[in-house]
């Protein structure tokens, strides 16, 4: 663009867009006023707005280029929509006089269009009239019934510009369609639709009714937001937007010298090819609030652009929840006209469709939808960093943090799957060499007391072989130190999470957006309308609920959750008695396969039920925490969400956890004794321990549910929404071909459907938004966390889900689903202090299942205290020679099962009691003591170190990192002196058009 400024504006009262003095065209006589629109006082008409006076941008504000790089230049053929009259960028600086009157010429067109839009507004007034009064008649409207595919094709190829995606714009393919409403003609609600549309066009939206190809009964209207409506609300919800490029400070040598050092090392793989996604490119400008008072401080270089769609979807949302439908306080809002039924459904379009016959490399991307398939939704780009801009862009922020988290969570997998995995091959390698392992491979000697009280039989120690050496590739000595690692693991995570997200919410121009005060649930609304106070924000009267209530409410709430956290405490119950019942059964089978495994046979199967019972619960806590959730009337929808996931992850953390907790901190503890056996209900006797430890079966239990419920939830989140999406067009199809077969006319195909059509198609968001996505990847962060010390492949397979989880959840946002409304946040809510709760509960059970359920301790205490390595005989590796023989107990089973060899009278079992000859049968020994003291003493101290390690790394790394710190005050400073430098060029520019005479003295 040239230096030069652009021509000044004069500041009588002349129309809009005139550049001197020369003849204007005559003015046109307004139409006649219409009774039955909305009075002027209750909105700004277009005439109104035409006469404000638009103001240039400042010659002193370099021009950000964001606008002109939000579309590929592949695109610029497809997307980059012709202005409308009111819509036309500002005349270039230094052009002739042909620009001049193509100035003229444009305004005169304005004006037309500006006529030709009331009077369009007018008849869909009246349409809407006569629709109304032909619903209560009884009679349909043959205009909104089209019985033909092949007519309504015809009809909505009338106006479209061949140019232009089908289904993205109004008829006269100039009006970009922002959202959509959906409802049907036969639904009773006319009254309450016909006003809430009227009071939209009050609000300055224009709309623009079209039948559905593939319904009859469906309508869809279609909403446009003019340039002066989205000026507007974009001044009242005070919507950043930029005004003039970043200038930094870079030190050129460094510069130069990184750059030449990238230049030798390897293009990194994983990163996205800049020339591929031009969307990519950094929008670096400075942002502010937009005022329609200093619009020439903005840098508009083009105003169909300038407002993303993502933008242009939010403030018609906002618009959609504060019109009106009925006379009341609480008659307002599109939430309550979806749920009583007026509408169907409200959403804003996709872009198009997302794929293209030509391929996107050599063709460019048809549209951003398309873009975001091919270079982060298909499945070979699962190994490419995630596009967070254009998701965000495209989505909204909130949904572009969840990505942004789900990416860095995955990422932090890789340390912690390492290091796992390579405990795991540590434990495989030594699994032949293992003392412990040997030692009850070579007792062929060893009589191990029966397993049940019928139909058992004592068995050879050596028969455990393979379960013992299984059991030492998750119990070693690396368990510890995988323990440690993985409890620093989880600050470090957090703690980098937060740096990493102040700088998204930097670059995504977050850091001073505040949440806008949220309107009312219209249930709370209904609920409590008679009992108001003044709202200390808004400073207006509304609804509220008394302390009372809600303490009763809470009670009921809780007491809900108490029940189902006894139920499912019930649920495990019944799948101990299970395991009790088979434990007997396949000791005494006569399959000599599962008799000879009949731990690993119990283990397996108790598991499999448990799963099914966790999956089968969970369909009813969700309804369950539904119910309480509604029960407690939260008074906001962020109140009831966050209320909502709370109950949800207790109910599915309970539910997930409960048989796990059992089996590490339970199982095998209170069985008893040979002789003195303790039995449930004086009929099963309790389960105990395999000889070399409870662990594997933690083990078991872990790998099982972690693998299938993985499994099972991918199934969910891809499979279940293609069979319904497949079903719908099963179902259309079917419709298409009556139609066919009775009208003898073509069908139209699903290609050639506009993209309302496509979209209502497409299966809804999630009505819990993405409380379902981060609930599944919470629980998955417990998962690892909380048992890793027993399970230490559970990183790597959490990280190959989350792989294929992103790409799951990339597909299912672009193509399954349609588009959800772009909503804002600046963090991911009430999910973070979650996982720093898990974080230390973690910590806690870690070191409980070191202690007590693995075999870490005794082994310690016994090389250190009773093993051959206290008097120096044997070498260091053979510290634990003898600790089996140690760790099992004597039991004269004589008397009790009549046997008369002297070599098969004794029997042994894992436990630390005397021998039956001692002074004090059966009774604990020295050692079981100081086994417990070691193990009540590494308890505290692991606990202490590594709360003391956790918090010491919180305190070293901070939260925003010291460089941003530095670019945004120094970015508040240039804000405000540009500002102030663009005032007062604006205001000396309109003293010179004044012909004011002033010699350099301050405005």
């Amino acid at each position: 663009s040239s230096s030069s400024s652009p021509p000044p504006l004069s500041s009588s009262s002349t129309p809009p867009l005139s550049l001197s003095s020369s003849p204007q065209p005559p003015p046109l006589s307004p139409p006649l006023p219409n009774p039955h629109l909305p009075p002027p006082g209750m909105h700004t008409s277009i005439s109104e707005i035409l006469k404000e006076k638009p103001l240039n941008p400042s010659r002193r504000s370099l021009p950000c280029l964001a606008q002109n790089q939000i579309h590929p230049q592949s695109l610029s053929h497809v997307l980059s929509m012709p202005c409308t009259p009111d819509d036309k960028p500002q005349t270039p600086v230094g052009l002739g006089s042909d620009a001049v009157k193509d100035h003229y010429g444009e305004e005169s067109e304005a004006v037309k269009d500006h006529y030709g839009e009331e009077s369009e507004a007018v008849k869909d007034h009246y349409g809407e009239e006569s629709e109304a009064s032909a619903y209560k008649a009884g009679r349909t409207d043959k205009t909104f019934l089209i019985q033909k595919p092949a007519i309504r094709a015809k009809l909505e190829a009338r106006g479209t510009n061949p140019g232009q995606p089908s289904g993205l714009m109004f008829r006269d393919g100039k009006k970009r369609i922002d959202y959509i409403l959906v409802y049907r003609k036969s639904s009773p609600l006319v009254e309450k639709r016909v006003t809430f549309e009227r009071n939209l066009r009050a609000e300055g939206l224009m709309l623009e009714k079209v039948p559905s190809l593939t319904n009859t009964d469906i309508m869809f209207v279609k909403i446009h937001v003019p340039w002066d409506t989205l000026c507007k609300y974009a001044e009242q919800m005070n919507i950043r937007m930029p005004f003039r490029k970043k200038m930094y400070f870079t030190d050129w040598k460094s510069k130069v010298m990184r750059r030449q050092i990238k230049s030798w090392l390897p293009s990194n793989p994983m990163k996205l090819d800049k020339e591929a996604l031009p969307d990519l490119e950094e929008t670096d400008c400075y942002t502010a609030p937009f005022s329609r008072a200093r619009m020439h401080h903005f840098t508009i270089n083009n105003r169909q652009t300038f407002f993303s769609n993502s933008t242009r979807s939010r403030i018609v949302h906002h618009v959609l929840q504060r019109t009106k439908y009925e006379d009341g306080k609480s008659k307002m809002g599109i939430n309550r006209l979806l749920g009583n039924g007026t509408y169907e459904a409200a959403f804003p379009p996709h872009e198009g469709g997302y794929r293209s016959r030509h391929p996107i490399n050599t063709h460019g991307a048809q549209n951003h939808r398309h873009l975001l398939y091919e270079r982060w939704a298909r499945w070979g780009m699962w190994y490419k960093y995630q596009p967070l801009d254009l998701i965000r862009r495209y989505f909204g922020e909130k949904i572009g943090l969840y990505f942004a988290w789900l990416g860095w969570y995955t990422g932090m997998l890789i340390p912690a799957a390492l290091v796992g995995l390579f405990v795991f091959l540590y434990g495989l390698f030594t699994m032949d060499t293992s003392q412990v392992s040997k030692e009850i491979c070579e007792a062929n000697t060893t009589i191990m007391c029966p397993m049940c009280e019928q139909n058992c039989k004592p068995w050879k120690l050596s028969d455990s072989c393979v379960y013992a050496k299984v059991t030492h590739l998750f119990d070693n000595g690396g368990t510890v130190f995988f323990a440690i690692f993985m409890a620093i693991w989880a600050t470090v995570f957090l703690e980098f999470w937060k740096r990493r997200r102040a700088e998204l919410t930097y670059d995504w121009d977050l850091i001073d957006w505040e949440e806008e005060e949220e309107n009312l649930r219209p249930q709370f609304e209904a609920k409590y309308s008679r009992l108001e106070r003044v709202n200390h924000i808004s400073g207006k009267p509304e609804p509220f609920q008394p302390f009372t209530d809600k303490l009763s409410r809470l009670m009921i709430s809780v007491s809900g959750i108490f029940f189902m956290i006894s139920l499912v405490l019930t649920a495990v119950f019944a799948v101990v008695v299970f395991r009790l019942i088979a434990m007997e059964k396949f000791a005494s089978i006569d399959w000599e396969f599962v008799k000879k495994n009949w731990q690993f046979a119990t283990s397996g199967t108790g598991v499999c039920i448990n799963f099914m019972i966790i999956m089968s619960l969970n369909v009813v806590y969700e309804k369950v925490a539904y119910l309480l959730t509604n029960l407690e009337h939260p008074r906001t929808e962020s109140e009831w969400e966050n209320s909502f996931a709370l109950k949800m992850f207790l109910f599915q953390f309970v539910n997930l956890n409960s048989s796990t907790f059992y089996i590490a901190f339970f199982l095998g503890r209170f069985a008893g004794r040979p002789g003195k056996y303790n039995k449930l209900f004086n009929r099963w006797r309790l389960e105990e321990c395999h000889p070399s430890g409870c662990l594997i079966d933690l083990c078991l239990q872990m790998g099982v549910i972690m693998v299938l419920k993985q499994i099972w939830n991918n199934f969910m989140e891809l499979g279940y929404p293609l069979l319904q999406n497949w079903w719908s067009r099963r179902k259309m199809k079917r419709t298409e071909s009556k139609e066919r077969t009775g009208g003898g006319q073509n069908v139209e195909n699903k290609v050639q459907l506009p993209q309302w059509d496509k979209d209502w198609n497409l299966q809804p968001m999630n009505a819990h938004g993405l409380v379902d996505e981060y609930l599944e990847m919470v629980l998955q962060f417990g998962f690892i966390t909380i048992f890793v010390a027993a399970f230490p492949l559970a990183p790597l397979l959490a990280l190959l889900n989350n792989i294929i989880e992103i790409r799951l959840d990339a597909y299912k946002f672009v193509t399954q689903w349609r588009r959800p409304m772009p909503a804002r946040a600046t963090d991911i809510g009430i999910w973070h202090g979650i996982l720093e709760g898990i974080g230390v509960l973690a910590v806690i059970t870690n070191a409980f299942v070191i202690a007590i359920t693995s075999d870490y301790i005794p082994r310690f205490v016994y090389a250190f205290r009773y093993g051959p390595c206290v008097d120096k005989r044997y070498p260091q590796d053979e510290c634990l020679r003898g600790y089996m023989n140690s760790s099992l107990s004597v039991f004269d089973m004589g008397e009790r099962w009549n046997v008369s060899e002297e070599q098969s009278r004794y029997c042994r079992y894992r436990d630390y009691r005397a021998s039956p000859w001692s002074p004090v049968p059966y009774d604990f020994t020295l050692q079981f003591w100081h086994v417990l003291a070691a193990r009540l003493a590494f308890i505290i101290v692991f606990e202490h170190l590594v709360f003391g390690v956790k918090s010491f790394i919180a305190y070293l790394i901070p939260d925003m990192p010291k460089s941003l710190c530095d670019r945004m005050r120094r970015e508040k400073y240039l804000t405000q002196e540009m500002m102030y430098e663009a005032e007062l060029e604006h205001l000396q520019k309109e003293r010179k058009m004044n012909c004011r005479r002033y010699h350099h003295e301050w405005p």
